[in-house]
């Protein structure tokens, strides 16, 4: 039996994409192997890491738990369209480059999307604000210390150049099952704070 093939545009960091994929296709693979935006890591498939998180409409999104045909007429936003339009790294990728905020990198990609979004919500977070922001991506290499200075210098960094913590439209399309929330996907518990 030949599995039906469906016509999808996804607009991915801008960009209109024109695919053919089956009704069942992850958001996450439909990413990394038909759009070949590699950058979304795929860690649990539970969505309780949040190493796929990408933006849909600006939310923060466990990829692994969205299909593909749920995003049309959705904006979605991955690590690769972070950046500034110049090419230079945006706010939150120059605080994690300036921090230290990563070291082995797998759950990067997620903090950094994660994270943007959290700063157009809370645009001056305090040191409990960040760690409230970051409570819901797993990281088995760090204390979560300089992520949360990554936050708080992103902040920083985003108020201080007149840049605005951009992530697409907040308005809510269907169903939001799946889509950013921390509640019950890890936390940092009081042994990782440093």
């Amino acid at each position: 039996m030949t599995e039906q093939l469906h016509d999808l545009r996804l607009v991915v960091n801008g960009v209109a994409h024109d695919v053919r994929l089956p009704a069942r296709r992850l958001l996450s693979d439909a990413l990394r192997h038909d759009l070949r935006l590699s950058g979304t890591h795929i860690g649990c498939e539970h969505g309780v890491c949040g190493a796929c998180t990408v933006l849909v409409d600006g939310r923060p999104t466990r990829s692994c738990l969205m299909f593909a045909v749920s995003a049309v007429d959705c904006e979605i936003t991955t690590v690769e369209g972070l950046g500034n339009a110049d090419g230079s790294l945006g706010p939150v990728q120059q605080a994690f480059a300036e921090c230290h905020g990563l070291q082995c990198g797998f759950c990067t990609p997620g903090f950094l999307t994660t994270i943007t979004a959290g700063l157009r919500d809370q645009p001056s977070p305090t040191e409990d604000d960040a760690r409230a922001m970051v409570a819901g991506n797993l990281c088995r290499c760090t204390g979560y210390t300089n992520i949360v200075r990554s936050v708080l210098r992103a902040a920083e960094l985003a108020a201080g150049d007149g840049a605005v913590v951009s992530t697409g439209s907040t308005e809510g399309r269907g169903s939001t099952e799946g889509r950013g929330s921390t509640e019950g996907h890890g936390s940092t518990d009081e042994g990782q704070r440093s």
